[in-house]
């Protein structure tokens, strides 16, 4: 259910209909505008049905959220949140340029390509330093050391890190180096993860499963709100069909539906949608166009020897180059970089 203030509600009175609520054993999220303040029930229907909430002072409309998500719902808040990583805020004007490697592989290597994608355009770094594979033979990352790596480039760049926790045996490690959590496709609907990083601090982006439904995305980011974490991301990254030809099929449909759905920023992962990197690019534009926040992008400065996915990262100077291109797209939609 979603309370609606009116435009001169009180602090007191505000504060009052907090409480009230959660005296009755319910939660109330409370979101200020502008000129109103949206307070968020929650909790069984019918035991919200049966109080009287339009009876508060202050009170200016009443509204049952009908989604089976509710706290991501658009309705909740009425307005598009903004998630801070660091000193970067996505989900504001300015669409934000996230990009490093796959991997982390060196403390050399991460700090070059940190420099080379901060000084094209890029404003969060990423890089694995866990690695969910597909074989157990591949690189796994380098754990612990990757993150320290992680955390020396960000000090010579400044740019805040973005990294994946696969397991909660390593969530405590993981927000010790990271400024923002990533919860990874095959973890989208690990429920004992995303309860553990609901209950951190850091932003968190949660990235579509593989093989889900849009549905399936918005409730899983519902665990994580539920915790009380509202610092969170949405990423499309492709899904499986029966597209050969690429590597996934990248859903830039799920963009603006997503914007419609919920208040939660939306980033777009062009590498892992398509996975050939002549065709990245264009699909980065589409997803600007299409109405995303943010774009990650994958950036190796060697990509014949990463020891994972260099044959869809892009080289440095295609990277820059992209970046000026993206830069002209937010312009005409009248973002900014």
């Amino acid at each position: 259910m979603i309370i609606v203030t009116r435009p001169d509600a009180t602090e007191e009175q505000i504060d009052h209909i907090a409480a009230r609520i959660r005296s009755w054993g319910l939660k109330a999220e409370v979101s200020r505008g502008e000129m109103r303040v949206v307070i968020g029930v929650i909790g069984p229907e019918d035991k919200i049905r049966e109080k009287p909430l339009g009876a508060f002072p202050g009170v200016e409309s009443v509204t049952p959220v009908l989604k089976p998500y509710k706290l991501v719902a658009y309705e909740f808040r009425g307005r598009h949140s903004h998630v801070q990583i660091g000193n970067v805020v996505v989900g504001a004007r300015e669409f934000v340029v996230m990009a490093g490697p796959c991997s982390v592989e060196s403390e050399s290597q991460i700090t070059t390509i940190a420099k080379e994608v901060s000084k094209a355009g890029a404003r969060v770094l990423r890089g694995g330093a866990f690695k969910p594979r597909t074989s157990p033979y591949s690189f796994q990352g380098l754990g612990k050391l990757g993150l320290q790596f992680l955390a020396e480039a960000r000090r010579a760049t400044g740019m805040p890190v973005i990294t994946e926790v696969m397991d909660t045996k390593d969530l405590d490690l993981v927000c010790e180096y990271a400024d923002c959590l990533q919860v990874g496709a095959r973890n989208m609907q690990n429920f004992s993860l995303l309860r553990e990083v609901g209950r951190t601090k850091l932003p968190v982006m949660l990235k579509r499963g593989m093989a889900a439904t849009i549905k399936d995305l918005l409730m899983s980011a519902e665990y994580i709100l539920n915790e009380g974490n509202f610092n969170v991301l949405l990423c499309e990254r492709g899904i499986r069909t029966f597209e050969t030809m690429t590597r996934n099929t990248l859903d830039l449909n799920a963009v603006p539906v997503l914007k419609a759905e919920t208040h939660l920023p939306v980033v777009v992962d062009p590498t892992h949608g398509i996975g050939l990197r002549e065709f990245i690019p264009s699909m980065a534009l589409a997803a600007v166009a299409a109405g995303a926040d943010s774009i990650m992008v994958e950036v190796h400065n060697a990509p014949e020897q990463a020891k994972s996915d260099g044959e869809q990262a892009l080289l440095p100077n295609d990277f820059e180059d992209l970046v000026g291109r993206v830069r002209s797209v937010a312009a005409a939609i009248g973002r900014e970089m």
